[in-house]
């Protein structure tokens, strides 16, 4: 049996393979905040943080609209 890929070495080749656009769309429907901070690490790593402005604009945002707590009304 394999072991299954982790999401952010997908986002990272998704990346590799020049498809931005792609990877802010996985970014913007990840998972969890853990998967968004594997994938911010992962990418400081590999010496890609900064090369997409929009990549990093959109890991930023995620990471704080999960992070934050939920809104909610009251019934």
């Amino acid at each position: 049996m394999t072991r299954p890929t982790p999401w952010h070495d997908k986002v990272i080749a998704l990346l590799r393979t020049g498809n931005a656009a792609a990877a802010v769309a996985q970014i913007k429907v990840a998972p969890s905040v853990r998967e968004l901070r594997a994938l911010e690490k992962s990418l400081a790593a590999a010496q890609l943080a900064g090369r997409w402005k929009d990549v990093d604009a959109a890991l930023a945002d995620s990471i704080q609209a999960l992070s934050s707590p939920r809104l909610h009304r009251s019934p």
